[in-house]
């Protein structure tokens, strides 16, 4: 098989990879997130485990499919995930006595205190981070990654289905 030259790469009509959005926003994830890893993995927490922690600390009891959504998790790897925790006594679950079909997770005792004994240190990573890229370039970029959250969640996709927010099972 010959490789094919730079130049004829060149007439793909396509910007330039490094121009990629999706590739910006994973360069952009991946810069943020190495900064926590060494925190969590010293409270043997995934970035998973660590996103379902925060988003049961955030809203509760929830239902699992609604967990799945907020955390962007795939069913089968948010199962696994639930176990793990639940294992270590951070979550619990149980059926919802209306609607037997229905699994409700919430955080525990335990899971909220591992939220203090985590919580200071990311603090101090975002606000090392704030120091760094500045406070008000930090809510503009929030906001407008959230604006353009909103603006491609109605923008409909080629084969008609909604987007799926769960495509990327990546941590934070």
């Amino acid at each position: 098989m010959t490789p094919v030259s730079k130049r004829t790469l060149a007439k793909i009509p396509m910007r330039d990879f490094s121009q990629s959005l999706p590739m910006s926003l994973l360069r952009a994830r991946e810069g943020v997130m190495r900064h926590f890893r060494p925190s969590l993995r010293s409270h043997d927490l995934t970035e998973q485990q660590w996103r379902i922690l925060r988003a049961l600390a955030a809203s509760g009891e929830i239902e699992i499919t609604e967990l799945a959504r907020i955390a962007f998790l795939l069913g089968p790897s948010l199962s696994r995930i639930l176990r793990d925790l639940e294992q270590r006594k951070l979550i619990a679950r149980h059926l919802l006595k209306s609607d037997l079909r229905r699994n409700i997770v919430s955080i525990t005792a335990k899971g909220l205190k591992l939220i203090e004994v985590v919580a200071p240190s990311s603090e101090a990573i975002y606000g090392e981070m704030t120091k760094r890229f500045g406070a008000q370039k930090l809510a503009e970029l929030q906001a407008m990654l959230h604006e353009l959250e909103v603006c491609l969640h109605a923008m409909p996709t080629e084969d008609g289905d909604d987007a799926d927010p769960q495509a990327d099972n990546s941590p934070a």
